[in-house]
């Protein structure tokens, strides 16, 4: 490698000459900054720098056995300029070629990720042996490509060169593959590697990591000499198991107690972690690991603290988890954060908002992390007032925000309901964006309704670098459907299948709700025919299609369908096969459809079932039993329900009882206009006309008005809404396109009926 290649990464115009007194003066500073923000385990790499400094500047030769140290501390610190020049150093001294110095190299442009860099130096060498080739191995592995790894493993074998156990670890960093995992054990074992326990434990922690956790406790099994970190990666292993993992890291911990192993720090972290993801386990036998914390003295150990936090929080022991919290007598962010993310993640987030208050008036300045977990409780409570403030704190102190913070931005602004141009502006305003950022800005206008945002932002996304994926296409099938605009959502059909998406679950069960929709149920049952699996939701949504048609008997006969997959029903789809027999009059199925919840299946009904058992009661003329089915079910009033009582007793001459009623809506919504134009109409069809202007009066006294009647209809891709007494949108033509109906519609009657 020549000087003018290591050169051109920091300064490409700058010339390839080399200042010693420089060089002191980057390496004096590299200490100062080190001695500043280390501990004492650095303190003889920052005398090592600051005694090589001082050796140049008295233009001393630097020995060639001080250059891997020196490289190494460098590295360690992150202070690749000051790596570089030393580089730049070996290279004048004629000392790059050395083996050791150059795996030296190798190793610090592999900790900062400069793959090219490495592999320069790597083939810059004249001789090579097993330290540089395990150096550049690791390289490629630890940077994602283990191909490339392998094929290195495989070539320096091809050479003669026999890896060993550095090079075996150096190439497990990066393994993502079973397969890769497998062939290299066989390796291990082949070459009697096996004894080495670091090895081992290593094997064991990827096996672990792949989730081949059996694995991993055939080769702990087997081990002769097992150490803590043995132990420990097991438990570890067993402690990401979502089911009953914690019930075997409780057995390891006692096992490992009776053979004198005495538990760590580490071990208890896994402990509470397996506790706390173990859907088995509940906050009792968190409690009792704590107690063993506390007993053995690593209570005040912040990654075991940490850990109790996070469980306390999974269990929604908030007070356990706030004393816990106080205890803690020097709170960083890190420990503010981890409060405020757990709180947000299992409910808390009104408490996550008050814990961030209190950090604000402590003077600790949070995170982007915190932000972003703050932002996040904002979005779950729809506060968008709260979130607004928080983005003018993030303004005022001049806070850098990563991807992750501005897309929760984003993501506030978007489900709070806040105005389109606001999110726009935020987004626009993004330094950066990833395809999450994209998502959430398209997601949320979907949510808001926004149709025409919605394909302008897709738009863009497309001529972006960025690739959609199946949630940007369930978001624009949302707004479609939203709309029951069927050409657009034919479109993005056809955008799923050209990016390979048609296949998602998610977009089939929405691409089945927005042909339904859109009136096109035949394209709803074959997406639903062509779905490999068919979940909870699927069903659901095809059965709700065929309700909403008036297709009721063949609602109830996918329903039965249902019944013979095996899946539990949820309220969800009660209330769409209730829906159908509604839509279709189908008293006697639906009523018992409905008894069925209960006595079949243990489902309590809520509100929305009972409406629509009262609605098909109406429907079929038995509007006394409704009303009765109505008071005697709901123990409290509730005006939607009554309402619909309501209008079936103007419809079926209930006079008495729907005054009645209407009295008891006025009581319930008190300030609804709609609550008054009921009983207007009530009296209205009593041909009480003073009791019509005593409540039209009434209603203008409390400054009440009803919204004006709108519907939308979908042309080609474009929304056209009609508003009551609206005379725009081309209204002769459209009276006149009325007329020309009706008359066909007359003309064909009187066919019929000759």
């Amino acid at each position: 490698m020549n000087e003018r290649n290591l050169l051109s990464p920091i300064n490409p115009s700058s010339p390839p000459s080399l200042r010693p007194p420089s060089f002191a003066d980057a390496t004096t500073a590299t200490a100062a900054a080190a001695a500043a923000t280390s501990g004492l385990r650095s303190c003889n790499q920052i005398r090592l720098l600051l005694s090589y400094a001082s050796t140049l500047l008295r233009s001393i030769p630097p020995c060639p056995h001080s250059f891997p140290p020196l490289i190494k501390a460098c590295a360690n610190f992150g202070v690749l300029s000051a790596s570089v020049l030393l580089h730049q150093h070996a290279v004048v001294h004629g000392y790059a070629s050395d083996a050791y110095i150059a795996s030296s190299l190798v190793h610090m442009y592999a900790k900062y990720g400069d793959v090219l860099s490495a592999r320069k130096v790597f083939d810059g060498m004249t001789t090579r042996d097993v330290v540089p080739w395990s150096a550049i191995v690791g390289c490629y592995s630890s940077s994602g490509d283990a191909e490339t790894a392998f094929h290195l493993f495989n070539q320096m074998r091809r050479l003669g060169i026999e890896p060993n156990a550095v090079t075996v670890l150096s190439l497990l960093s990066g393994i993502s593959l079973s397969n890769h995992l497998h062939c290299l054990h066989g390796f291990t074992i082949r070459c009697g590697l096996e004894m080495d326990i670091i090895l081992a434990n290593s094997l064991m922690n990827v096996y672990a990591k792949l989730g081949r956790v059996e694995l991993a406790r055939k080769l702990f099994d087997s081990m002769p000499l097992k150490d803590i970190v043995s132990w420990n990666s097991l438990i570890t292993g067993y402690s990401q198991c979502s089911s009953s993992g914690f019930r075997e890291c409780m057995f390891l911990f006692d096992r490992m107690r009776l053979e004198g192993i005495e538990p760590n720090h580490q071990t208890y972290v896994s402990m509470v972690s397996s506790v706390t993801s173990s859907g088995d386990a509940f906050v009792q036998v968190g409690e009792e690991v704590h107690a063993q914390v506390i007993v053995s003295g690593f209570q005040t150990d912040v990654f075991v603290g940490t850990a109790l936090l996070s469980m306390y929080l999974k269990f929604r022991s908030w007070t356990a988890a706030f004393l816990l919290f106080n205890r803690v007598s020097d709170r960083d962010v890190v420990a503010w954060t981890a409060m405020i993310s757990g709180l947000t993640q299992n409910d808390g987030a009104d408490k996550a908002l008050i814990v961030f208050h209190e950090m604000v008036k402590s003077s600790v300045m949070p995170a982007t992390a915190t932000i972003a977990c703050v932002l996040a409780a904002c979005s779950q409570l729809g506060l968008l007032n709260v979130g607004s403030s928080v983005h003018g704190f993030i303004i005022r102190h001049y806070l850098t925000l990563d991807v992750h913070a501005w897309n929760a931005v984003i993501t506030m602004y978007a489900k709070c309901g806040g105005h389109p141009s606001t999110v726009q502006y935020v987004f626009e305003m993004m330094p950066y964006r990833d395809l999450v950022s994209w998502n959430a800005i398209i997601s949320g206008c979907a949510q808001n309704r926004h149709l025409a945002m919605v394909f302008s932002l897709f738009k863009r996304l497309r001529l972006s670098s960025e690739r959609p994926d199946s949630i940007t296409m369930v978001s624009l099938l949302h707004v479609c459907a939203s709309w029951g605009a069927l050409h657009l959502g034919m479109s993005v059909h056809c955008s799923t299948i050209k990016h390979g998406l048609d296949q998602f679950i998610s977009i089939s069960t929405s691409l089945i709700d927005m042909y339904s929709k859109g009136g096109d149920l035949q394209s709803a049952n074959k997406c639903f025919s062509l779905m490999h699996y068919k979940d909870l939701v699927a069903w659901c949504a095809i059965i709700e299609g065929y309700g909403n048609h008036g297709m009721g008997e063949a609602a109830i006969s996918l329903y039965s369908d249902f019944l013979q997959t095996g899946i539990m029903p949820n309220h969800v789809i009660f209330l769409s096969v209730l829906s159908a027999c509604n839509h279709a009059g189908l008293i006697s199925e639906g009523l018992q459809i409905f008894r069925s919840m209960q006595d079949d299946f243990s489902i309590d009904p809520r509100l929305e079932h009972w409406a629509c058992i009262i609605d098909l009661l109406c429907k079929a003329g038995r509007v006394e039993a409704a009303a009765s089915f109505t008071r005697k079910m709901l123990l409290q009033g509730n005006a939607d329900v009554l309402g619909i009582v309501l209008d079936a007793c103007r419809q079926h001459g209930h006079a008495r009882l729907g005054e009645e009623i209407a009295q008891e809506i006025i009581g319930l919504k008190p300030q609804t206009a709609g609550s008054y134009v009921q009983l207007a109409h009530s009296y209205a069809a009593m041909n009480r006309w003073d009791g019509v202007g005593d409540t039209l009066a009434q209603m203008k006294t409390l400054g009440l008005k009803k919204a004006p009647g709108w519907s939308f209809v979908e042309i080609n891709g474009t929304i056209t809404m009609f508003f009551a007494d609206q005379s725009s949108h081309d209204h002769e033509e459209v009276l006149l396109l009325l007329k020309l109906l009706e008359s066909d519609m007359r003309i064909s009657k009187a066919m019929l009926h000759s």
